[in-house]
């Protein structure tokens, strides 16, 4: 009889607990008392079919929702465990890994990468033996972004890797911020040179695993064997579409991340309880920290009063919101996803929204409970309407620049061809009726006659680019030089003479 009771009483008090922890995870402080309404809204202004959101507060979860649909086809709605890319997000993750490293006395912050990775090559001698390993993950390398070698591309990591001495810097080394996606990959090529296993294993055992990141994996791939993902959406012409995946697992440390905001919870709680979790140390509070601290100026918009500065640490933004020190990272995939996680370390707030669309939508999301949190006037979204407004209006006419009455030099089919670059590969040059068409490793789009001999991409993914036709001595177009890079000089793209011999050419 007595076993019975216990028995009994043992069983009403899990009852108890499980109620009594349920209730208490789904306890919303005040402050967010109409948030769900803003989302919805914004979710309607900015065409967004689905959208999650966690945040944190002094140590624990306070708030974890879905909104909308992460298939709209099916009619499969988004929940706090939906899996998103987070894009650029993930950039953080490459830095706590090298932190881990400098940890386990593997890797030191300001020794050269050459010291532990020498086959590195940049296109500058100065930058090839100089360059730290903290310079790889606060876009100081001298290097702008150069993302249409990798876009789209089926290079692997190490074809990348092996490609970076021929991209030209706009910059001498740690002279001024610029983003670079292929440094971050660069990052992942070091973790995997100094622990012997690859950077997602690393970061699986190192980070995922203790922190109960247990859904969250590296590949669109994996992704989608998952049961609760999301599809991405593109707006086309006013209307939202469901878009196609593909895969950027080459440069993976930069932004090949996945998951949901009830994990990114736990990752927002590691970094804002100084490198634990829980009780477990993941990464030391010193190199965390250093992760956090600032390593380089990024200019501010001279008409934002919010902000008081702008720097860029390692695989985070420093700056201010609404006063408060603010450390954050977005993330974007043009096919349809957008992510941003931002964190007010002296206030032991964390916030990360994930979004199944290309659009602003997620920062506004995140400001407002920002705002709400701290218990301020919610202002950032008729900013963010005002700003958008005026972006609008001031839009500059290209056609204004366009000669017109020109025709190009030859006929149509003499554009056609195969072009390369050491970097950038092959660009095929096709015709179709009365029209050219380019493919860049699979970034295509159709061109336009712009004036002279050159076109313009009017749709797909190159649109707007410009594309301009060279020609030798003989009245043959031998090259077409592309602004692929703004910040350094055209990219030329050198004909191969029936499509034969590889190009070697260093330009």
């Amino acid at each position: 009889m007595a076993k019975q009771i216990i028995r009994i009483v043992g069983s009403l008090l899990c009852l108890y607990l499980i109620f009594s922890t349920s209730a208490f995870a789904q306890e919303t402080p005040p402050n967010l008392n109409g948030f769900d309404d803003f989302v919805e809204q914004v979710m309607k202004d900015w065409k967004v079919p689905g959208v999650a959101v966690a945040i944190v507060k002094d140590a624990r979860v306070v708030y974890a929702q879905g909104y909308g649909y992460r298939n709209v086809k099916r009619g499969l709605k988004v929940t706090p465990d939906t899996l998103f890319a987070i894009a650029s997000c993930s950039k953080a993750f490459a830095s706590a890994s090298l932190g881990i490293l400098v940890d386990e006395g593997k890797l030191e912050w300001d020794k050269p990468v050459r010291t532990y990775l020498p086959e590195l090559t940049l296109y500058d001698d100065y930058a090839t033996t100089h360059i730290r390993p903290r310079d790889l993950v606060s876009h100081q390398s001298g290097l702008p972004g150069h993302d249409a070698v990798w876009a789209r591309s089926q290079l692997s990591r190490k074809e990348l890797f092996d490609r970076l001495r021929y991209l030209e810097p706009s910059q001498p080394l740690h002279a001024k911020y610029q983003y670079s996606n292929l440094m971050f990959m660069t990052a992942g090529v070091l973790v995997e040179k100094v622990s012997g296993i690859t950077w997602e294993e690393f970061v699986r055992r190192k980070i995922l695993e203790p922190i109960g990141m247990k859904n969250t994996n590296f590949s669109i791939n994996e992704m989608q064997k998952a049961s609760d993902f999301s599809l991405p959406y593109r707006e086309e012409k006013g209307e939202v579409k469901e878009s196609s995946f593909y895969n950027i697992d080459a440069v993976g440390p930069a932004a090949s991340i996945n998951s949901s905001v009830n994990e990114m919870a736990n990752w927002m709680l590691l970094q804002l309880n100084k490198g634990k979790f829980g009780d477990k140390r993941i990464i030391s509070e010193k190199s965390l920290l250093e992760t956090q601290t600032p390593q380089i100026i990024v200019p501010v918009d001279s008409e934002d009063d919010e902000r008081l500065f702008n720097s860029y640490a390692m695989g985070w933004f420093v700056t201010t919101f609404r006063g408060h020190k603010e450390l954050h990272h977005g993330g974007g995939l043009d096919y349809g996803f957008t992510s941003v996680v931002k964190l007010l370390p002296k206030h032991q707030i964390g916030v990360v929204v994930l979004t199944n669309s290309q659009s602003r939508a997620c920062w506004l999301i995140a400001a407002n409970a920002q705002e709400r949190m701290l218990g301020l006037s919610a202002t950032s979204y008729d900013n963010e309407k005002t700003a958008e407004a005026n972006g609008a209006q001031s839009k500059p006419s290209e056609d204004a620049k366009r000669k017109k009455d020109t025709q190009p030099t030859l006929a149509l089919k003499e554009y056609t061809g195969r072009f390369e670059h050491s970097a950038y590969q092959t660009l095929t040059i096709t015709q179709e009726g009365e029209q050219l068409r380019a493919d860049l490793h699979g970034l295509s789009g159709v061109l336009k006659h712009y004036h002279y001999d050159i076109f313009q991409v009017v749709e797909g993914d190159l649109k707007g680019v410009k594309i301009t036709f060279l020609m030798n001595g003989a009245g043959e177009i031998d090259r077409a030089s592309i602004p692929l890079e703004p910040s350094v000089k055209e990219i030329i793209f050198t004909r191969r003479k029936d499509n034969g011999r590889e190009s070697t050419s260093k330009e």
